[in-house]
């Protein structure tokens, strides 16, 4: 195998993969700012909201965590929130298996940096430049480092922007997460078909929320929409 084909690390890499990272930027932003905003109206100290931003660092879970969240835990309620940021996610995990022939022979503690800044988008960018025969894993990190100091820095514009509004009804910041998630949902539209996850997941969510209590019906409806997609698939 020639040098410029061997995986390898540079700064250039991690400038090249900063730059390649911009076309990100707005959406980060804006799901960015609708979390700040809904964290700081939901009650959660700046604390709290950048620390779901900088550990976390997966919006629809930080979303979804925020309808669980609690001012008294219960292990209940811990678990309840563990599962559905684990359901959610688990998409990474097939992101990051396809990663595993470029990443096998970086060092183990730049790789897991690698994995822990991971998202689509980033993925989208590492694997369109691997495909174009780049090997340069500075590129990888470059944009899931930028793109994570983007996160940050909205998420932290956002909470600001709700703590100061001191009646969030009023100006109707309470519909901030239902309205973010129904224009989410409005370019995933591919047709009835694919659609028939999201029906199923609702549905069952709705049954399951009717009949127990707490936020089991999150994890039930994830679950059952999972398994209708690959059921029709």
């Amino acid at each position: 195998m020639s040098p410029a084909l061997r995986p390898h690390f540079s700064t250039a890499g991690l400038r090249h993969g900063a730059r390649a990272a911009l076309p990100a930027f707005p959406g980060f932003i804006m799901f960015a700012v609708a979390f700040g905003t809904a964290a700081a109206q939901k009650g959660l100290s700046l604390g709290e909201t950048l620390g779901l931003s900088a550990f976390v660092y997966a919006g629809a879970s930080q979303m979804v965590g925020l309808e669980i969240w609690q001012k008294a835990w219960t292990p209940s309620t811990i678990l309840t929130i563990m599962m559905v940021t684990a359901v959610v996610n688990a998409r990474l995990i097939l992101l990051g298996a396809t990663l595993q022939p470029w990443l096998k022979d970086e060092p183990l503690a730049r790789t897991a940096f690698n994995l822990f800044l991971l998202t689509e988008a980033g993925w989208l960018v590492g694997t369109r430049y691997h495909g174009e025969g780049g090997r340069d894993v500075g590129v990888l990190l470059g944009c899931g480092i930028i793109l994570w100091l983007v996160w940050l820095v909205a998420t932290l514009t956002g909470f600001f922007a709700g703590a100061l509004v001191p009646e969030p009804r009023r100006f109707g910041l309470d519909l901030v997460m239902p309205i973010f998630f129904g224009v989410m949902l409005v370019p995933l539209w591919k047709g009835a078909k694919p659609a028939l996850p999201w029906l199923v997941a609702g549905i069952v969510s709705l049954i399951v929320h009717a009949l127990v209590p707490g936020y089991v019906f999150i994890i039930a409806g994830a679950l059952a929409g999972v398994a209708a997609g690959m059921l029709i698939e």
